[in-house]
């Protein structure tokens, strides 16, 4: 029953598609309550399967699934001219990633009933784009995983040249090249794999027994490698997030930073690190070279902006080179803590942008300078704008301090000098952070208000149920972590054994 409901997670958003269709456009009632439902259920299923997983903890899995200990596990023939299988399962960090990714879909889909234009296509999109994750994070065949991979960028061009505003086009357009670029590179290395390994299997377990020629590692992983970090915004591919973020639909920017550009990291690790160790350990310390830019640079960028969402979207650029010191530490302090990373920047690019999105539905502006004063007429709203700010600073009892502190410490545990002077800058820019976060929230909700917006509203109960549940999330992970961490050891415990690397 368990591998049913586990199965039925991505195929529920597509169900509920085709039920919608005989719904006419006009009924939005309707269709938002039927979404709502849809979402609502998936999001009651993955929680009760990813307390499952909590609790069988290191129980035996499937020996099919070795060397993961996957639950859920499924493995049927599906396209027999390819050899490609219909190959499933979960561990603890597949469980978080989907519990990240319900989470946001359900926030999302709440935070549109009043999105302007067809809600009958949008709500589609919406539930496509989220078959798209839940297959990303379920599949274990890397023919089902790139198709998953691919139909995002589709989905999330058309919500944004649909239903986006300012430069749409130009958004959209952007991020979908940019994000097809770094997918041409990925799928030559999936069909360097499958030829290179000899194994006639598209099986990430099956690949994975063959160590693969050391020349090929060295030029498939960086390919690899950076066609994964292109959705994660690593320099120099970060420059379609700022123009895509600002020309998307709330819901889109909760998706996109929330959970897309976790996708890129999480193909870094499970694909990239996992299938190519060595090359990883003789390439990765140029990638801590880049991030001299994401997590130093990042912040002063985010300084000089007035938009609310580029001022989040270089911030969302900046934690995100976090998670790729975590990962080229290549140590399991710094594996957990990158994994993590993925987990707590969900919550918090989700809060931060629902935020956003809500006091521009009603000021019609993102401009901190036309701004001012908008606590006294939003307080529920603005707290929950501060309370992000806050997480994102890495205030410690939000799941930020515990992650960013778990990535440091696995750089320092690393005999590198670059990697220990890049994370001591890491450290010195959560001041950088500071200044924005704190400098945005002041300009918006204090000192003189104009006049147009005297008539502002707070939240209503949808948005603040919204609001309480994401930020519940980030104070669960930062005052409870134990679980979390140890659903995500065992998860680590097979990459890091393929790595076993001590020092560059």
């Amino acid at each position: 029953m368990e591998t049913l409901l586990f199965n039925l997670i991505w195929v529920i958003p597509l169900l509920t598609v085709l039920a919608c269709i005989p719904i006419p456009a006009t009924c939005e009632r309707a269709l938002r309550t039927v979404h709502t439902a849809s979402v609502s259920f998936v999001l009651l299923v993955v929680c009760v399967l990813t307390y499952r997983v909590f609790a069988l903890g290191a129980d035996p899995a499937d020996p099919a699934s070795a060397p993961f200990a996957l639950r859920f596990f499924t493995d049927i023939p599906w396209l027999s001219a390819f050899n490609a299988h219909y190959i499933v399962g979960a561990d603890g960090l597949n469980m978080l990633l989907l519990a990240l990714t319900a989470f946001i879909v359900w926030a999302g889909v709440l935070v549109s009933y009043k999105i302007k234009g067809n809600q009958k296509v949008f709500f589609a999109l919406i539930q496509l784009l989220a078959t798209s994750v839940y297959g990303v994070y379920m599949s274990f065949d890397l023919v089902l995983f790139f198709v998953f991979y691919e139909m995002e960028a589709l989905c999330m061009y058309l919500m944004i040249a649909c239903y986006g505003s300012g430069r749409r086009d130009y958004g959209g357009k952007k991020l979908t090249l940019t994000l097809a670029f770094g997918s041409s590179m990925i799928l030559a290395t999936l069909f360097g794999l499958y030829f290179e390994s000899g194994t006639g299997s598209w099986s990430l377990m099956e690949i994975s027994k063959v160590t693969l020629p050391m020349d090929f590692q060295m030029w498939a992983f960086p390919l690899m490698f950076m066609g994964f970090a292109v959705s994660s915004s690593l320099f120099p591919f970060h420059f379609w997030s700022p123009d895509g973020h600002s020309a998307a639909p709330t819901a889109v920017s909760m998706l996109a930073a929330g959970v897309m550009m976790k996708m890129g990291a999480y193909g870094c690790l499970r694909f990239a690190m996992f299938l190519m160790p060595e090359a990883a350990k003789i390439w990765l310390p140029y990638v801590v070279a880049l991030l001299i830019f994401n997590v130093v640079l990042g912040p002063f960028i985010a300084i000089r902006h007035k938009d609310l969402k580029y001022i989040t979207a270089y911030s969302s650029i900046s934690h995100l080179g976090l998670i790729f010191l975590g990962l080229a530490a290549l140590t399991p302090v710094g594996l957990r803590g990158a994994s993590l990373q993925m987990i707590s920047h969900g919550f918090l690019t989700g809060l931060f942008f629902a935020t956003i999105g809500m006091i521009y539905e009603r000021t019609h502006t993102r401009d901190i300078t036309e701004m001012g004063g908008i606590m006294k007429k939003m307080p529920f709203l603005g707290v929950g704008f501060v309370i992000a700010g806050f997480a994102g600073l890495g205030l410690p009892g939000f799941s930020g301090f515990i992650a960013e502190s778990t990535i440091f410490i696995g750089a320092f545990q690393q005999d590198s000098t670059l990697t220990r002077i890049v994370t001591v800058l890491a450290i010195l820019s959560i001041t950088t952070t500071a200044v924005y976060i704190l400098q945005t929230a002041n300009r918006m909700l204090h000192g003189p208000m104009p006049a147009k917006f005297q008539t502002l509203t707070d939240g209503c109960f949808r948005e603040k149920l919204v609001i309480v549940v994401l930020v519940f999330c980030l104070l669960l992970i930062g005052i409870f972590p134990g679980p979390f961490a140890d659903m995500l050891d065992l998860s680590i415990a097979p990459i890091f054994e393929k790595l076993k690397v001590t020092s560059y």
